[in-house]
């Protein structure tokens, strides 16, 4: 059975897909490693994995220089699921995305990035199959490194405020006050979608809403 099946995406000639069963999967968490960058915007995606991680009871965090990234692994429903967040800082991400790709022979349709998308308002999380980068330099990277196969959960933090405050700026500072309260339910917003993919559950459309 193919990682994805095909499921009419919205707003979009391109397939959504759903990850399918009795396969390995890579879920890629973006972000960058630090003290300094923990809680910032651009880390949502090291959260998101984190969250998923955790519910699942996945074992702890192994640092794997050679694949340049830490990494988990558990197999769920028939699904090795592997899960990496790159140690090489969100700019070079692709780096630990080929060499973990590359020894375990998983091919980039079988492959999810999590990533933070200021195109994509807070509150939104969206999914696809390849598209541009956005800005995003993760999303970027792995192009460069495995092609655009690959699967995306984009999940929102704009619209960037001020207007005038460089992008680069805003994308590395804290989530604010008001966002910080509705975090722990994006995490759970995403760690539920990640299960869905997980388990082979077609998404039934390709924007979710975590706010109530």
């Amino acid at each position: 059975m193919a990682f994805f099946q095909k499921k009419p995406q919205i707003g979009s000639n391109r397939a959504l897909y759903t990850l399918g069963l009795n396969k390995t999967v890579l879920i890629v968490g973006l972000g960058n490693m630090g003290k300094e960058y923990n809680g910032t915007r651009h880390n949502i995606g090291f959260e998101a994995v984190n969250r998923f991680v955790k519910d699942h009871d996945f074992p702890d965090w192994i640092e794997k220089k050679d694949l340049k990234c830490h990494l988990t692994s558990l197999q769920l429903a028939g699904t090795k699921v592997i899960v990496i967040k790159p140690a090489t800082f969100m700019n070079l991400s692709g780096e630990a995305v080929q060499a973990t790709a590359h020894f375990y022979k998983i091919q980039a349709e079988h492959i999810v990035a999590v990533h933070d998308d200021l195109d994509v308002t807070f509150g939104q999380i969206r999914m696809r199959l390849g598209g541009s980068a956005a800005g995003n330099n993760g999303i970027k990277s792995i192009t460069q490194h495995i092609g655009e196969g690959y699967g995306r959960i984009r999940i929102g933090i704009g619209p960037k405020t001020p207007e005038q405050m460089d992008a680069a700026d805003f994308v590395l500072a804290p989530f604010s006050k008001e966002e910080q309260v509705q975090l722990p339910n994006l995490t759970r917003e995403a760690s539920a979608i990640l299960s869905e993919y997980t388990y082979g559950t077609a998404l039934p459309h390709d924007t979710r809403s975590f706010l109530i």
